[in-house]
């Protein structure tokens, strides 16, 4: 009788918190079900765009979609795999891939993939996230990474003639700002709130440091760790980060709070909006030993296992055109997943537009791994038990490298 109940339950969570379908499929055509989480109308129209053109590029299959929130989001598609309620195609945040390939939801596509135009266009890190084990579940569906943003104005005031491309050059810079006296702001900010946003935003440190998630406690991870230590000690980084999500380092860049800061596209709008008189620059990140690297951000499309996989695909092929992806990712206000789509003048007219797209092309995925939730959780408790001071550098690093390992079952 509980699991009865327990399964009415699920079941009524299931349908109240998903909108049904915007249209129904016609009798003759195949139903594609898409789920996703997205919130605005611009991102509603775009979705509704894509469906409306591929409904009437054939004549086989018929693209709908439901609305689950995100909040839910993982907990609808573990209901989904015990009720039998589920899409057909998903959209699904990159690093949350994995987990769900490994549970058997998804479908291994790799060898539709063969006859895909273009799939060696990809940016290698958007296409990475969608793999586990060599294996493909889906396609990049957009794309997005971090970039350094830097006031000019400040930089003026300093007297800093060059903008920042190395570890060597953002700590000069970060002196130089601390001693004008006409700069109050503190030098350098980015998110490391205990969360998957401040791994995000924290890892490309140990990327360009030449470590890996894999691999914190290494030479080059603790490289990673002795320098960003450097810089809180040098006030040039503020122990307050480890509280600090990505809208929150905006807003203290917009204000002038901080000189510079590590963030994302998705700030534009709001700097445009809520600081139009500001006077930023942005530039890739600066690179350490290894070169520069980014975060990954962006969601997937990621295809279901289950009987109608050759209509998830062929959503997939229909999505795979530059000239879709170009207009979607416009309406949708992130990159295209694909370089030559990428390569279009709508971004590359625009500086700073173009500054991003170059950093996707050394954008990290977070893993891909079935199990990211426990390293990404080794990773920012490292980062923040180093800028707190909690641990001494090199414990902080040799700890997140035993909780690393015993995930990866080393």
């Amino acid at each position: 009788m509980k699991k009865l109940l327990a399964l009415i339950m699920a079941i009524m969570m299931i349908l109240t918190v998903a909108v049904t379908a915007m249209a129904e499929a016609p009798e003759d055509r195949i139903e594609v079900l898409i789920w996703d989480y997205f919130e605005t109308d611009a991102q509603r129209e775009m979705i509704q765009w894509i469906m409306d053109g591929f409904n009437e590029s054939q004549d086989v299959y018929y693209a709908t979609h439901e609305y689950v929130p995100f909040a839910n989001y993982k907990t609808q598609l573990q209901l989904g795999m015990t009720t039998g309620e589920m899409a057909d195609l998903l959209i699904m945040d990159n690093p949350d891939m994995p987990a769900f390939a490994a549970s058997g939801l998804l479908a291994d596509i790799s060898s539709y993939l063969e006859d895909f135009d273009g799939i060696d266009l990809y940016f290698p890190g958007p296409m990475n996230s969608t793999t586990l084990d060599g294996a493909h579940y889906g396609l990049p569906f957009c794309s997005n990474c971090l970039c350094l943003f830097y006031n000019k104005d400040m930089f003026a005031a300093a007297g800093i003639d060059f903008v920042p491309s190395t570890w060597e050059e953002i700590e000069k810079a970060a002196e130089m700002l601390a001693a004008c006296e006409e700069v109050t702001a503190t030098p350098l900010g980015y998110a490391g709130v205990a969360t998957e946003e401040g791994t995000f935003q924290f890892m490309p440190w140990l990327y360009m440091a030449g470590a890996t998630y894999e691999t914190p406690g290494s030479a080059d991870g603790i490289e990673a760790m002795t320098f960003i230590k450097k810089l809180i000690d040098k006030g040039y980084l503020s122990k307050e980060i480890t509280s600090w999500a990505q809208s929150d380092v905006n807003n203290q860049f917009m204000a002038g709070a901080i000189a510079m800061q590590f963030n994302g596209p998705w700030q534009l709008p709001g700097i445009a909006a809520n600081a139009p008189d500001l006077n930023y620059g942005v530039a890739l990140l600066p690179a350490g030993d290894a070169g520069t690297a980014s975060g990954l951000g962006g969601e997937n499309l990621a295809v279901v296992a289950g009987d109608n996989v050759d209509g998830a695909v062929e959503f997939l092929y229909y999505y795979n055109q530059p000239e879709i992806m170009i207009e979607a990712q416009k309406m949708y206000g992130a990159f295209p997943s694909r370089s030559d789509a990428a390569d279009n003048e709508y971004w590359t007219a625009d500086p700073v537009q173009a500054t991003f797209i170059e950093q996707l092309n050394t954008a990290v995925a977070r893993g891909p791994h079935a199990s990211w939730p426990s390293i990404s959780e080794a990773l920012y408790t490292m980062h923040q038990e180093v800028v707190i001071g909690t641990k001494p550098v090199e414990q902080a690093c040799a700890d997140a490298q035993v909780k690393v390992d015993a995930v990866l079952g080393k």
